[in-house]
């Protein structure tokens, strides 16, 4: 039986680490972290996931600004917000909730955010440092599942990884990172011929495509470590039941070590978004030597 992969007690310890040195450094150089977050129009879950990254940007001791439009805000005005938070100094990462409004083309707004201060890492800047192994700003939920991943095996150089689903924001930069770290890397979707073959040769299996339950357990290579970054709503017995990509149970029967949903990846996520101010804070300073390490 495989061994659950604790996201939540990860993150937790994660934020503690952020905390204390977001603390040593205020008190040392006066400069305290300062995240924003923009919210436009009024979608719930938005609501909820930024009331949650704002009351843990405080308690790690950073300053959170939060800024709330309405829906009919126009891509003009949200440009000119971006642009001012560029020019303010108290802030050092700034973070436009997904999705907008129709009417505003995500791209041109995450374009606007000054690379150094984009701490999702969706910049097109900090896109292709990853891609070409720059060092730059990485997309919140890979960097969750790396460090998940180094936690569990320590080094992963020479393991063989098939990542399923090929986002711009988990995908895609999950084998760029996983590159980095001298795997071989195999980018997996929907269309892939044989997929249950494909993903029966990985020794870390990465499951980012959004189909409930979609990774049966008999996909699973015996041995091998499975994340699975899928949170689907799906209806059992009149109940709604958050499940991943990956059927669990059946996967459990042949992975080493495999993530739970929820409690897996999900908390990573905000953990890292903090990782990347407290990061992006000492990079724009010029102190490279307070960085945190990975």
């Amino acid at each position: 039986m495989a061994d659950r992969i604790d996201g939540k007690a990860f993150a937790e310890n994660l934020r503690a680490e952020i905390s204390r040195h977001t603390r040593a450094l205020t008190e040392e150089t006066g400069v305290q972290p300062g995240l924003a977050t923009i919210l436009v129009g009024e979608d719930p879950a938005s609501h909820v996931y930024v009331r949650n990254k704002n009351k843990q940007t405080k308690a790690v001791g950073m300053q959170s600004f939060h800024y709330e439009l309405a829906a009919q805000t126009t891509q003009q005005e949200l440009l000119a917000l971006v642009d001012k938070l560029n020019q303010d100094s108290a802030v050092n990462g700034i973070l436009v909730q997904l999705p907008l409004p129709a009417h505003i083309d995500p791209m041109t707004v995450i374009n606007e955010i000054d690379p150094a201060k984009d701490v999702d890492g969706f910049h097109i800047t900090n896109v292709g440092k990853l891609a070409i192994g720059e060092p730059g700003l990485v997309s919140c939920t890979p960097l969750g599942c790396l460090m998940l991943l180094k936690d569990q095996l320590g080094d992963l150089s020479g393991k063989s990884v098939v990542v399923v689903g090929r986002s711009n924001i988990v995908g895609k930069p999950m084998a760029a990172l996983l590159l980095q770290q001298n795997c071989t890397v195999t980018i997996a979707h929907s269309r892939t011929r044989d997929l249950d073959k494909v993903c029966a040769q990985a020794d870390i299996l990465v499951a980012a495509v959004g189909r409930p339950e979609m990774i049966k357990g008999d996909w699973v290579k015996p041995g091998a470590v499975v994340i699975d970054v899928g949170i689907n709503r799906i209806e059992v017995d009149g109940k709604a039941k958050l499940v991943g990509d990956v059927d669990f149970a059946a996967a459990s029967e042949n992975a080493a070590a495999i993530t739970p949903v929820p409690g897996g990846v999900g908390p990573m996520t905000i953990a890292c978004l903090l990782f990347n101010t407290y990061q992006a804070t000492c990079q724009q300073k010029g102190w490279l030597d307070r960085q945190m390490d990975l």
